[in-house]
Formats: C-alpha cells, structure tokens, sequence
C-alpha cells in the first residue's frame, strides 16, 4: 500500500495563541477532476448515465394527444359503430355462453382499434428519447440485489438526502407551474364553459373535446420546458457525481499506463541493453567517422552488401565511447564533419547509406583501404 505522507502547518492567528492548523492531504481528497473517459465507461456499464425520466414523460403526453387529435375521428367512428351493435341487436339476443364469448371478443378487438395505435406511438417515442439522451447501452446492474437497498438506515439516509430535497422542490414547482396555467384557462374559457348547456349534445361534446386538447398540449408545453430544464440539472448532477480526486487520477493512470517510475526504469535498461549491443558492433566497423567531438558513426561495408551499413551512431558522450571501443579495436577514426553531421541525421542504426552520400562515404573507404593497405 502506498503511504502518503500528510503535511501539517500551523500558524497562531488568534491573540490567545490557538493555532490553526491544516491539512493539505483534505484538498488530495476533494473531488475536482473531470472524470476520465474509463471513469464514464465503467459508470455507464452500471447503468449510471445522465437521464431525465421527466422529458420522455413530456414527450410521450404530447404524443398521446396529438395521436388522439389526428385519430379522433376513427375512434368516434369505432365506438359508435360498436354501441350502434350493443344496443341494437346484442340486446334482443339470448345470454348464452357463445354470445358472451363474442360479446367480450369484440370488446377486446374494439379496445385494441382504439389503444394500439396510441400505444405504439407511445413505445416508439420512449425509445427513441430514451435513444438520444443514452444511445444504446444495457446493463443489468441495477436489477442486481443490493443491501443496501433494505437497510432502514440507507433508506432514512436517502430520504432526507440533497437529492431527495432537490426532487421535492421540482415536484411542488412543477405543481404550482401547472396549477397557474390550468387556473389561467379556466379564467380564459369560463364564458365558453358557461355556454356549454345551450348547446346540442352533439357539439357540446366537440367544445369540451376541443378545450381538453387545448388544455392538454398546454400543460404539455410547460412540462416539456420543465423537463428540458431538469434534463440539463441531471447531466451537471451526473458530472458532479462522476468527479474524481488527484488521487484516483493517479491510482487510474497507473492501472492503465504503469508506474511512471516502473516505466522509466525500463525504459533505461531498454536504452542500456541497446547501448551494450550496439557497442559491441564497433569492433566490426570499417571506419568511424567523426565531427570531430560532436558526433560519431561507425560504418561497415561488406562485398554481399549493396551500400555501406550504419552499425552505431552516437552524440557527444556516446559518441566518445564509440570513438574509445573503435581506437581498443583498432578501428580507423576519420574526421569529416559535414559527413559525420549528414549521417548522424539521415541514416538510422541498421540501414544503409543513401545514394546522395555514396561518393563521400565512399572517398572515406578507399582513404581507409589505403591506410591499411600501407599500414600492411
């Protein structure tokens, strides 16, 4: 376990002496980071995602009635025609078992005419509001049993807790929203409702049809706004909750990058081993050309090969050990600095030299051939 060391001032700012003192590890533990893209997958694997169960509500009461205003029409037709049936020709039959069979038979096929298609467009716009505020995702880990769940005291906890105060304050808002705008249309048709009794059953009926769709679509209006605006406060709750210390950053990018300190070290010993091998290739080199300080590159040339190869390279320190293995060895050492320069930029460890360097690398083989050649 990981030991953090808490650090502790204290500093006397009251006239008796009392000293004040705090702790700079509380500020460790304050959630002030944005939670991280594994952070939100993991949540949204539990079911924790941003959601307002209010705007689907208003959405799918502003879909109801808009289908019952475009299919009016149809379910008058419909229940007429079924009454015209009831009270015309079931009552002048005999109460059997095969006639009440049929009679709750078509009772039911009269009840799906008139409820599937506002129950499908119902469905359809659940799905897809819920669609767009979480895109697809499912989990089961909210049906899983929880203790926590039948604990009195959690319950107590969660009953008079910020987000409990916070969802009664919208309900008795969203209460007194509607009840303003329902008191302001009674006011508004009090003459029509007034009117109502001198007319014909039959228009009567349209009139209070027409005012309760009127109603409706209103309240529906205000609690879509209502529900947007709580959409917004869920996501921003959502976010807050989601929030992380300095710490679980860390904790998390060492779980999934490794420990910077672990990585370093093999880091290093990578760069060492590299090190170890490549200067075990200056002994075969040909040549080693030099800046003179700055820089040093080893090449060999051999007669399968179709350029010279660079087999080490290094700058300034590396470059004074390759130059010390290489006079050990008995390596000739070539000064040419625009050529050392050019190599050490263009050409990697491993690769062969390029065609627009072959003259100066070359001119430097044949000096060193040369050389040994005397030397011989």
């Amino acid at each position: 376990m990981q030991c953090i060391r808490t650090f502790t001032a204290s500093y006397s700012l009251f006239p008796n002496g009392t000293d004040f003192i705090f702790n700079l590890q509380r500020f460790n533990q304050e959630k002030t980071e944005e939670a991280t893209p594994k952070r939100r997958e993991e949540a949204r694997k539990k079911g924790q995602v941003a959601k307002s169960v209010e705007l689907g509500s208003a959405l799918c009461l502003l879909a109801a009635f808009f289908t019952i205003k475009l299919t009016g029409t149809y379910i008058y037709e419909q229940l007429a025609s079924y009454m015209q049936f009831l009270f015309s020709r079931f009552t002048k039959e005999d109460m059997t078992i095969a006639s009440s069979y049929r009679f709750f038979l078509d009772l039911a096929l009269i009840f799906l005419k008139i409820v599937l298609p506002i129950m499908l467009v119902i469905l359809a716009v659940s799905l897809l509001v819920n669609f767009m505020q979480v895109g697809f995702t499912f989990s089961v880990e909210p049906l899983k049993p929880q203790l926590s769940r039948i604990n009195p005291l959690a319950g107590m906890q969660r009953l008079f807790s910020k987000r409990s105060l916070v969802e009664l304050v919208k309900s008795l808002f969203k209460v007194a929203i509607i009840s303003y705008f329902i008191y302001q249309f009674i006011i508004e048709e009090t003459l029509n409702i007034a009117l109502l009794s001198r007319l014909a059953l039959r228009d009567s009926l349209a009139v209070i049809a027409a005012l309760t769709f009127d109603l409706a679509f209103r309240i529906g209006v205000v609690i879509l706004v209502l529900a947007i605006l709580d959409y917004y406060y869920q996501w921003w709750e959502h976010n807050q909750n989601l929030k992380m210390t300095k710490q679980e950053v860390k904790e998390e990018f060492k779980q999934t990058e490794g420990n910077p300190q672990i990585k370093s070290k093999i880091k290093e010993r990578q760069r060492a081993l590299a090190m170890r091998r490549m200067m075990q290739e200056v002994p075969k080199a040909d040549v080693v050309v030099t800046n003179p300080t700055h820089f040093a590159i080893a090449l060999l040339y051999e007669k399968t090969m179709t350029a010279p190869m660079v087999i080490a390279k290094g700058q300034d320190f590396m470059a004074e050990r390759i130059k010390l293995v290489a006079k050990e060895n008995g390596v000739a050492i070539v000064e040419n600095k625009a050529l050392a320069r050019a190599l050490y930029d263009t050409v990697e460890i491993g690769e062969t030299v390029p065609p627009e360097l072959y003259k100066a690398v070359a001119e430097v083989l044949a000096y060193v051939y040369r050389l040994k050649k005397r030397l011989s």
